[in-house]
């Protein structure tokens, strides 16, 4: 039991300390909603995407909630919509801060591939 606690101690963090990571907690928070991964992942492989690709890559999720999750990976700047001003035609694609999750998600990639 004290080889138990000894090493308890020496943890770099206590669950406290996760508490006050606020930055870490709200990354999981956006990353982490059901969904989101697979539309950001969606979006890393291609510069714009109309929804009804994006909703072809994701057929499981129903248009309503992809909607959803898509103006709300808007509000966090993850996600930037465009109109077309000839068209009209509405694409998406990531912002510069979404854009910066590629090497994350190739990374989650890569593990999947290995363990789950």
């Amino acid at each position: 039991m004290l080889e138990v606690k000894e090493k308890q101690e020496k943890a770099p963090c206590s669950p406290e300390d996760y508490e006050l990571c606020k930055h870490f907690i709200k990354a999981f928070q956006i990353i982490g909603k059901k969904w989101n991964g697979l539309i950001i992942s969606s979006l890393c492989d291609t510069e714009d995407m109309r929804f009804k690709d994006l909703a072809r890559c994701i057929e499981a999720c129903s248009d309503r909630v992809l909607v959803e999750r898509v103006k709300e990976l808007e509000r966090d700047q993850i996600v930037r919509r465009t109109v077309d001003d000839k068209t009209g035609i509405i694409s998406y694609g990531l912002t510069e801060k979404g854009a910066e999750l590629k090497p994350v998600f190739d990374q989650v990639h890569h593990w999947a591939d290995k363990w789950a």
